[in-house]
């Protein structure tokens, strides 16, 4: 059995942390997704207790729904797994830093940890714009690692972006970037 196996089944302690890069390639796998549909390339998981338990890719051209971010998705589905709306003692891996609608939900989620690829410089809430998963005004803050894998998510957006630009490839929707 691989280590990368063994992380995404395995429960995680102090003597076996999280594999943040293994759950990330979890989550560019969910951006591939999204990117062969002609939609942003943007992907999510949950983990929690070392488990996925919820997983997403942008829909929101396929839906007609402009909250069907990676992050909405997936968090709705680990909730539904856990048969419960609080994400307490999970971690959200997402290849894009979160924007302020999905950072929100993060807040509302309680998702205990937030592990990010690549920044968003014109609408990231998770540090670079702003910061709400750690804003002590709210009522929840976050824990944050970003740049997992950053280049490699990142580079997988401009190569969409080139694309679309090229006409190689049949974009779904306007010209609105996430």
């Amino acid at each position: 059995m691989s280590t990368e196996t063994n992380n995404l089944r395995g429960p995680t302690s102090a003597l076996n942390p999280p594999d943040d890069s293994a759950f990330m390639r979890a989550a560019l796998k969910e951006a591939i997704s999204a990117y062969e549909k002609g939609e942003v390339p943007v992907g999510a998981v949950v983990v929690h207790e070392g488990r996925i338990i919820g997983r997403g890719h942008n829909l929101r051209e396929t839906l007609n729904d402009p909250t069907a971010h990676a992050e909405m998705l997936a968090m709705t589905a680990a909730s539904e797994a856990r048969g419960q709306w609080r994400l307490d003692e999970c971690t959200l891996y997402v290849t894009l830093e979160p924007c302020p609608m999905c950072a929100g939900a993060i807040v509302n989620g309680r998702v205990k940890r937030v592990v990010y690829g690549a920044s968003d410089p014109k609408a990231g809430a998770c540090g670079t714009l702003f910061n709400l998963v750690q804003d002590a005004r709210l009522n929840h803050r976050a824990e944050l690692e970003a740049g997992v894998l950053g280049e490699e998510a990142g580079e997988l957006l401009k190569s969409f972006f080139r694309e679309c630009r090229e006409g190689t490839i049949a974009r779904r929707g306007g010209k609105d970037p996430e």
